[in-house]
């Protein structure tokens, strides 16, 4: 039962309301959550990462200036709504993008600027430590960051007192706890699900690997201490509260959960934290996560393995190209609507047109496209080239031309998750969909649906993002009752919001088979035109 305007200022009032920030990497948004874990106010800030000596970075300045904006939006959105003051909270969680390098020394100064996880400048030491820890390490992971700078040479090195991510860095200014949750942390250092920990034997391998530097630390010490979903993260300190609301209002002492990472988050806002259950987020780029019943059989450079944020391991294919190619020809098609004097709806636009897809062939009709505005490390590609290619006898029509586009927009994708569910037989039994594929009702997820081979759903939340998925974490600490957080979330926020569920029709997913064998085999043109068109 939703809450009244009443019941919201009364919960507010009385400090019973939640708080959840998310930084983003172009906005840190803030959402408050009622006693109903529904969004009852929120704020944000629209930030930008700088490129500085070659080096993608936000300011520490940034990060404070950002943060007090985001929650002065929230309390003023408050004010406005409900006409109260923000005095006390019931619980907080911080939330940002992942990984990256975040180092200080033994008096909590900044040894080198922030490194983001967009920098692509740890080849080196992601192909060394994937090789020994025969585990994944993407270039992005904090522990590739910190290897490589030991690689360099760097003379910081020496001096790292802690080492943390963006969340982690936030949460410890705020609390002076030094903390990640599990899920944020799996993205600095393999975890070991059995244990909810670091992987010692790993951790052991790289101390070992380092030991001629005679550092004074060994990197159990440097490290933030490993939090599960639920556990108390520390409290706001007065000088916490202060960073957090310049106007002082308000007050010390509301616990925090552990901080997580974007990709927990996420998860959390579309339940899908359970085993057999996964997630997908398709707009610029495209990502699934899917929640593993067991570890996989060998590493895989496709695949990066993550946690929930209560431990569970989690299977990761990250591409970066997904909508912007199909965009761009809905634009062609808006273009020549108002060549003939004709003004479009957009909305209406990209639903006639994505409609128009389910009429094509189940494969297409044989047409062939590349969505690659970028590189895609799925397919070994550095730099991309949008392509649309057929042969004379391939049945060209409206109709498969954008079912490829939609097609293809998943294709890296499908790749890596063929891996998981074909060649290591994961289970799937739901795929929740967000993000702007999905806006157009029932098309997008047809697609998915046929890409994975699983029930897909879509729910209306999802659009709330990550600030409500940590809020939710938040919730969880202080409301869990001695629930895990599958049932917290089955029964506090999602209890009968299933949303729209959609099964695979059996001819899409033979199309989608018969079209990415077409697309694997048509790579080499992609190759000869990265090649060729400079």
């Amino acid at each position: 039962m939703a809450m009244n305007k009443a019941d919201i200022t009364k919960t507010i009032e009385a400090g019973k309301a939640i708080l959840g920030i998310e930084f983003g990497s172009t906005r840190i948004k803030a959402v408050l959550i009622g006693e109903d874990n529904a969004p009852i106010a929120q704020g944000s800030h629209d930030w930008e990462n700088r490129l500085e000596d070659g080096i993608w970075t936000y300011s520490l300045d940034d990060i404070w200036s950002g943060l007090q904006d985001s929650y002065a939006n929230m309390v003023k959105d408050v004010k406005e709504q409900y006409g109260v003051e923000v005095k006390n909270l019931a619980a907080i969680g911080f939330s940002a993008m992942m990984h990256g390098y975040l180092a200080f020394d033994k008096d909590d100064n900044l040894l080198v600027p922030f490194r983001t996880w967009r920098n692509t400048i740890t080849e080196e030491a992601s192909e060394k430590l994937s090789f020994m820890f025969e585990f994944h390490i993407p270039q992005r992971w904090s522990i590739a960051h910190l290897y490589q700078a030991i690689l360099n040479g760097e003379e910081h090195v020496k001096d790292i007192a802690f080492q943390t991510t963006l969340a982690g860095y936030v949460h410890w200014k705020l609390t002076g706890s030094k903390v990640l949750g599990v899920g944020e942390a799996s993205g600095m250092f393999p975890i070991d699900s059995g244990t909810g920990d670091y992987d010692k034997t790993m951790m052991q391998r790289f101390d070992d690997l380092i030991a001629d530097k005679k550092f004074d630390w060994k990197l159990s010490e440097i490290l933030p201490k490993v939090l599960t979903a639920g556990d108390d993260a520390g409290t706001l300190t007065a000088e916490g509260a202060k960073l957090l609301d310049v106007s002082g209002t308000l007050e010390a002492g509301t616990p925090l959960c552990p901080p997580e990472g974007d990709a927990g988050t996420g998860m959390v806002a579309t339940n899908s934290v359970a085993v057999r259950t996964g997630n997908v987020s398709a707009g610029t780029s495209v990502f699934a996560m899917v929640v593993l019943e067991k570890a996989l059989s060998k590493a895989y450079e496709e695949i990066d393995l993550v946690t929930t944020p209560t431990g569970h391991a989690v299977a990761m294919v990250h591409c970066n190209n997904c909508t912007s190619d199909l965009n761009a020809w809905v634009n062609i098609f808006k273009e020549f609507s108002e060549a003939f004097g004709v003004e479009v709806d957009m909305n209406k636009l990209f639903g006639v047109l994505y409609n128009k897809a389910l009429e094509g062939d189940a494969d297409c009709g044989g047409l062939l496209a590349y969505n690659y505005f970028s590189g895609e490390h799925i397919t070994g590609f550095e730099e991309g080239r949008p392509l649309f290619v057929r042969t004379p006898d391939s049945s060209f029509s409206l109709a498969n031309f954008m079912r490829v586009h939609l097609f293809t927009s998943l294709g890296a994708l499908k790749t890596g998750c063929d891996i998981l569910l074909k060649e290591e037989k994961v289970k799937v039994d739901n795929i929740t969909g967000h993000g702007g594929l999905f806006k157009t009702k029932g098309v997008g997820q047809q697609i998915l649906a046929a890409a994975m081979n699983s029930p897909v759903s879509v729910m209306e939340t999802a659009g709330e993002g990550g600030a409500w998925g940590i809020a939710l974490l938040a919730s969880y600490m202080v409301n869990k009752g001695g629930r895990t957080l599958d049932d917290f979330l089955n029964e506090d926020v999602f209890a009968g919001e299933a949303g729209t569920k959609m099964e695979p029709k059996q001819s899409d997913v033979e199309g989608f088979d018969r079209f990415i064998e077409t697309y694997k085999a048509g790579l080499a043109i992609e190759r000869a035109a990265v090649d060729v068109m400079k």
